[in-house]
């Protein structure tokens, strides 16, 4: 077969045929999955942290000072405790008030003290370090009038995950999969473990934010890369296979917050394996990018290593470097940014639905995941449980997007965990069993939503635009879990506010995935024109094995 012949061959061939040609899911795509999973086993870790490193431990105002004077002399450590301190309704000494002057007659006189004159704490607070050594709080004394900033906390990472979602989804677009990947690897691990040598608050949020901004890069671009590496039957495989280092991770996390009480030790833990995966660093750029961006010659070459790998070396032997430009149109050598999102009325309409679920989803996930300590269990338990249930949940979804596809199983989920939340509203708090087995179900649920979507939006969008768009609905998504702690702090003013915001947009989410094309078995579009129905029209037959699916699917976007 000379060069002609295979040019010939290849104007009838899309980048599917190619890569099932060379082994879909061969080592080397198994290759890229496990050095995928260290990475990504680290961001449940770091997103989910907080719940650990923010907490509060029981505290009292430090009684120390008036103990060195000498004016207790030699009370016990409770009697100390009475007529320094009033008590809470339970019997505990409260937590950000102290007597202006010690209370004797206490000692002898059980009345209340709620009418004697209180002060704020004047020297300090006295942590119970039985549960952690040291925390956020405990370090900066973020309690009473500062509690507010350990939920600060939170929301600034993910304001550094909603603006790094952004920027790594456009510059893996414009710079390319592998080297972004990279970036994000050492930087994040860079200003994580700066964040532990903080001297101040303020220097930890700043080192947090950026933390959050670098490390989001490793989802946004490795679930891309993965499955632009794999034939149609393996996507799900792939996006599965993958999610299940969130599962992993969570879970993880609770043992690894049982086994290490100090924030900054823990911290360096959970980083750990993002180093690991910088010294096993092996990740291929992706052979569909380079061919959509004009850059044939780099794009054969791990095609050729794909090829060797898999052992299909004859495969790739066939066809030489220009004849894979043959696959890309001309448009794919052109520079596309987050304005192509909505140049066109097809894409305009698809990414006003997507971004809409992942708001909804993020919102809904993590209002769930962020709220380990109001079911009654150990909150290492809760943690646990909550990872847990995430293993199952993907499984099912395994054989679902199959069975029923990636529509039905997302609006699906969304409406069973809308369904989950709302009958935890009429829940009494004091039934935690019922309360805690109903919301671990609807983490489940919203686990099985985000997974699916994840995977749904990338099939949905074009090579050309894949990480743009992956970025917005990451923007999008992360911007919902920004809000997800404000949401928690609702309760405070009625206590199922945060259950009734949190199930409303499960059910808003639930209509809005109806609305989506199904992709299942489908070809991955490459360019606009695939979305927007005009690529068959000016060009012919597209060549992909199911192409005839596709201008059904596309009708629908």
């Amino acid at each position: 077969m000379n060069c002609t012949d295979v040019c010939v061959s290849t104007k009838t061939m899309k980048f599917e045929d190619l890569i099932t040609e060379i082994n879909g899911f061969g080592r080397f795509q198994k290759m890229i999955l496990c050095i995928s999973f260290v990475g990504r086993f680290t961001l449940p870790c770091h997103f989910l942290l907080s719940n650990f490193i923010a907490a509060i431990p029981s505290h009292h105002c430090d009684i120390s000072s008036l103990d060195a004077e000498g004016i207790f002399g030699n009370l016990s450590r409770e009697q100390k405790l009475t007529v320094s301190i009033p008590a809470q309704d339970d019997g505990t000494p409260a937590s950000c008030h102290m007597f202006s002057y010690p209370q004797f007659h206490l000692l002898t006189n059980s009345s209340s003290s709620s009418e004697l004159p209180v002060v704020q704490c004047q020297n300090g607070w006295e942590y119970d370090n039985s549960t952690f050594i040291s925390t956020l709080a405990t370090q900066w004394d973020l309690v009473c009038d500062k509690k507010g900033l350990n939920k600060a906390v939170t929301t600034i990472f993910f304001v550094g995950v909603m603006f790094g979602a952004a920027f790594f989804g456009g510059t893996s677009d414009r710079f390319g999969r592998k080297p972004m990947l990279l970036v994000s690897y050492i930087s994040g691990m860079a200003f994580t473990l700066a964040s532990i040598f903080s001297t101040s608050f303020i220097m930890f949020a700043v080192l947090r934010f950026f933390s959050g901004f670098t490390i989001t890069g490793i989802v946004i671009v490795s679930v891309v890369l993965n499955v632009e590496w794999v034939d149609i039957q393996h996507r799900r495989l792939v996006c599965i296979t993958g999610s299940m280092a969130w599962a992993v991770g969570s879970t993880s996390l609770s043992l690894f917050a049982f086994c290490i009480r100090d924030w900054r030790w823990l911290t360096v833990a959970v980083t750990s394996p993002l180093l690991l995966s910088t010294v096993l660093w092996w990740v291929p750029e992706s052979a569909r990018w380079l061919i959509a961006n004009g850059r044939a010659e780099k794009a054969h070459y791990y095609l050729h290593k794909c090829a060797v790998m898999n052992r299909k070396e004859e495969v790739i032997s066939r066809i030489k470097p220009e004849a894979l430009s043959i696959i890309a149109s001309d448009e794919g050598k052109k520079n596309y940014s987050y304005l192509d999102l909505v140049r066109t009325p097809k894409l305009r309409r698809l990414a006003l639905l997507t971004g809409t679920i992942w708001f909804c989803v993020a919102t809904m996930t993590y209002g769930i995941s962020l709220n380990i300590t109001g079911f009654g269990l150990n909150m290492y338990l809760t943690q646990f449980v909550y990872g847990a249930i995430e293993v199952p949940s993907k499984l099912i979804v395994y054989y679902l997007l199959e069975k029923i596809g990636r529509r039905k199983t997302e609006a699906g989920a969304q409406l069973l965990a809308g369904i989950s939340l709302m009958i935890n509203i009429f829940i009494p708090k004091d039934q935690w069993v019922g309360r805690t087995v109903v919301a671990v179900l609807g983490k489940g649920f919203a686990v099985a939503a985000f997974c699916t979507i994840v995977l749904y939006s990338s099939e949905l969008y074009p090579t050309v635009l894949r990480q743009n768009g992956m970025g917005y609905n990451s923007f999008l998504g992360r911007l919902g879990v920004c809000l997800a702690p404000l949401v928690l702090l609702l309760d405070s003013f009625w206590g199922h506010f945060s259950q009734t915001i949190l199930c409303s947009v499960a059910l808003i989410a639930s209509v809005v995935a109806w609305q989506l094309p199904e992709t299942r078995d489908r070809c991955l579009p490459e360019t606009i024109e695939d979305v927007e129905g005009t690529h068959n029209r000016a060009h012919g037959s597209t060549g992909c094995p199911h192409a005839a699916e596709n201008r059904e699917n596309t009708a629908h976007y």
